[in-house]
């Protein structure tokens, strides 16, 4: 079989293919896969490692993976001013998502008016106000992408959970451990305050409880149950020094009071020795009198109620 030239390499359009001299007949070999009308990709390429994890180094989840993989393959057959946007451009940007949203979600093309709208099976092409979008070549994928602020200010919609909403709006903003954040506090006010667009109503009601501070999803969705109880806002990734000796980052605080409430997700299962320095730093903020407060993933998302009722309780402890 005669290999395909290497400059076409792993993704490309028909026309791109045949300009390389690339015949019909090799394009419909076993070995090629046929994605979207008038695209190939080579059928072993996999997923490139250098995008498994996202900016923040947080690894995709597969649903993640496999919307990336579908925007990989659509984009040799992006026409000029067309570009990614609502979901997949939020993948892209690494703005974290529930994986059912992703898992369900078509690929979303939008254009600024006038021009026509995408169309093709699996995508759903969307017209937008030049005042209201900008466009931008991400640097880790090298794929057209809506503006971070205009994302998140046009995502309230394929969202059910306002939680979910202020997290994705955390992600965009956050400062903490990043050497820049994906967009401002006053970027996403401006894309609020902009125009009418869908789910933007959602996102005026989302805006102010949106932090920079929050290195999570879960960590947010954590912040906002307590808050939303009744209870005071904690500190966000406090770092805890005792007697000039440093303890550790906590994901929520009440400093004050000495209390630490930490969220115990999945990576423990799969990073062991991320486990065991937990448990040390746990074991050392005990002993300099912190009260550590540990909650879990099913009792966050299934049981709130008692997850706010332990925190609740180190704080009449220390009454």
């Amino acid at each position: 079989m005669r290999p395909l030239p290497e400059e076409l390499g792993p993704r490309f359009s028909v026309q791109q293919a045949k300009a390389a001299g690339v015949s019909e007949g090799r394009l419909r070999r076993k070995d090629v896969d046929k994605p979207f009308h008038g695209v190939r990709v080579v059928s072993d390429a996999g997923f490139p490692a250098a995008l498994a994890t996202d900016r923040c180094g947080r690894a995709l989840g597969p649903a993640e993976q496999a919307h990336l993989a579908r925007a990989l393959a659509y984009a040799p057959r992006m026409s000029e001013g067309e570009f990614f946007s609502h979901v997949t451009a939020a993948v892209i940007l690494g703005i974290p998502l529930p994986h059912a949203v992703v898992a369900r979600s078509l690929l979303h093309v939008s254009v600024l008016r006038p021009r026509r709208l995408p169309r093709s099976a699996g995508v759903r092409g969307h017209e937008a106000k030049p005042s209201l979008v900008t466009a931008r070549r991400d640097d880790r994928t090298g794929l057209m992408v809506a503006s971070p602020a205009s994302v998140w200010a046009s995502i309230g919609r394929q969202l059910s959970d306002p939680y979910d909403l202020v997290a994705a709006g955390d992600a965009v903003v956050r400062t903490w451990r990043v050497d820049s954040p994906l967009a401002t506090l006053a970027e996403l006010e401006s894309a609020v305050v902009a125009g009418r667009r869908v789910g933007v109503v959602a996102a005026r009601l989302a805006l102010p409880r949106v932090r920079t501070d929050s290195a999570s999803r879960p960590e947010t969705w954590l912040r906002l149950t307590l808050v939303d109880h009744g209870l005071p806002e904690p500190d966000r990734n406090h770092e805890v020094c005792e007697n000039g000796v440093y303890l550790g980052c906590v994901d929520l605080a009440y400093p004050a009071l000495k209390i630490a409430i930490e969220y115990e997700g999945e990576h423990h299962l799969l990073d062991p020795e991320q486990w065991s320095r937990d448990i040390a730093r746990y074991e050392a903020l005990r002993a300099g009198g912190w009260i550590v407060v540990q909650i879990t993933k099913s009792e966050l998302f299934g049981t709130p109620a008692l997850a706010v009722q332990r925190v609740r309780e180190a704080i009449r402890r220390r009454g």
